[in-house]
């Protein structure tokens, strides 16, 4: 069942209740005011008739009495205590004969339904002594009764009433009810059915667009955003928000797996060349042959760091986290300076500050970082330049810097030095055989520990890495 006929039903069945309620209210409290008016006439009727019975002094005006109605249709009759009947109204004929005695033996019976009785009393039970009853015709005609004691006289009161009228205009009032309720729910369905498919409209239109999208992988979709800017147009915009990453993300996916398909041809052409070289040419020369194989293994170095670096992007996509633990910053920079300085190849190295620093964090990875940003700041310096290191505690963080002289990179390539496989034009012509992936581990290491990363550079003035770690207390 689709979320649209839910929403349609759960409004018309909520509706649907609503307007029953109401309308069993509404039938209620009209039939019961209709029923307990005709009590209350009857009532009243019947108190002026003992009244004006009492007051008569023969046996002649008290039946002069009798055959005159106060109310137009009113049915009197006057029995004596065993049952037998002493008088009548001329009219009385169309009333069927009643024992008054049955009446008085038991409580008043309501002449509304079940329904009505749930309605509060308007005017029934009147005051008085008597009792109210409901009796029919041979034509299914109710009437209603009214037995009064006349215990003076030792005689019984029956003052009767048709209900036809009442019983046909609550009938059609019921039938206008049931009508009204039957039609009102049927269309709150069909109102509920449109709103709820006019509401959901947006998610229709995100459903359509992410269906398209994973059939054509065409993330350069979105969902056309409307000017409601209620929970919908939240999730259409947070939708398109999301389109947005995942286009960036596709994107640089399908960069990073070309750059890594060419990065890895590379040296795998190199090795093979190598190869067929050596199979060919048997007898190649003693130097020629020890050259080829330097190259070839130079190249398989190459290879095994390059994968290795994927390896560690990999797990930094996959959200593998680090394991920390309390490390000393600053013998970790001292023991990776002194396994720099073979790389150093004539360049100097020195340390400007260094703060007893101690941080919660890996000291594997703190190691490869400083690894990573030595070995760029040496590459990219000339012959006699110089690297200088500085770390400084500032408060509750440390502050790492590794600055260099060297070519720099130009203010327009400072924002995608991060990017994996990028290099900035001036370090790519005299890269010497670097992978493209070391600052983007570098940024990894640097967010796993909740640290910051940014490059300062000016072309022929050299680049400054500062690197700001939180520290542990």
């Amino acid at each position: 069942m689709s979320l649209r006929l839910r929403l349609a039903l759960w409004y018309g069945a909520l509706t649907g209740l609503a307007i029953v309620v109401v309308s069993l209210v509404s039938y209620a409290m009209h039939s019961r005011a209709h029923y307990d008016e005709m009590d209350a006439m009857l009532a009243s009727a019947a108190e002026h008739i003992a009244e004006e019975y009492l007051g008569t002094a023969t046996p002649a005006d008290r039946a002069a009495s009798m055959a005159t109605s106060i109310v137009p249709d009113l049915v009197m009759r006057l029995y004596r205590t065993d049952g037998g009947l002493v008088a009548e109204s001329p009219n009385a004929a169309s009333v069927p004969a009643t024992d008054p005695r049955t009446s008085l033996a038991g409580p008043s019976r309501p002449a509304f339904d079940a329904i009505a009785g749930l309605a509060p009393a308007f005017a029934w039970p009147p005051a008085g002594h008597g009792r109210f009853d409901v009796t029919a015709d041979r034509q299914g005609n109710r009437w209603r009764l009214h037995v009064l004691p006349l215990a003076s006289l030792g005689q019984i009161l029956v003052v009767a009433a048709p209900l036809d009228r009442i019983d046909a205009s609550v009938a059609r009032f019921r039938g206008l009810l049931l009508g009204f309720a039957v039609v009102g729910t049927l269309l709150t369905f069909m109102v509920s059915w449109l709103l709820a498919r006019g509401a959901l409209h947006p998610l229709a239109v995100v459903t359509a667009t992410a269906s398209a999208i994973a059939r054509s992988r065409g993330f350069g979709r979105r969902v056309p955003v409307g000017p409601r800017d209620d929970e919908l147009g939240q999730l259409t915009t947070t939708f398109n928000e999301m389109l947005d990453s995942l286009e960036q993300a596709y994107r640089a996916e399908q960069r990073f797996v070309g750059d890594a398909s060419h990065e890895l041809r590379a040296p795998l052409t190199a090795i093979q060349a190598n190869l067929e070289l050596l199979e060919r040419r048997p007898d190649m020369p003693v130097e020629a042959r020890q050259e080829a194989v330097a190259e070839a293994s130079r190249e398989a170095h190459r290879l095994t760091q390059l994968v290795a670096d994927l390896l560690a992007l990999a797990r930094a996509d996959a959200g593998a986290a680090i394991p920390r633990h309390p490390v000393e910053l600053d013998r970790v920079l001292l023991d990776t300076l002194g396994s720099a300085r073979h790389l150093a190849r004539g360049r100097r190295l020195d340390i400007a500050a260094l703060d007893p620093t101690v941080v919660e964090g890996n000291e594997d990875r703190l190691r490869q970082l400083l690894l990573i940003l030595l070995d760029n700041a040496i590459k990219y310096s000339p012959p006699d330049g110089t690297v200088t290191l500085s770390l400084r505690r500032n408060g509750r963080t440390a502050d790492l810097t590794v600055a260099d002289r060297g070519v720099g990179i130009p203010p327009d390539e400072l924002p995608r030095v991060f990017d994996r496989f990028y290099r900035a034009d001036p370090a790519r012509a005299r890269d010497p055989g670097g992978t493209g992936l070391g600052l983007s581990i570098a940024h990894w290491i640097v967010e796993q520990h909740g640290g910051q990363i940014g490059i300062e550079s000016a072309v022929g003035r050299g680049t400054t890495v500062s690197v700001t770690l939180p520290t542990n207390g």
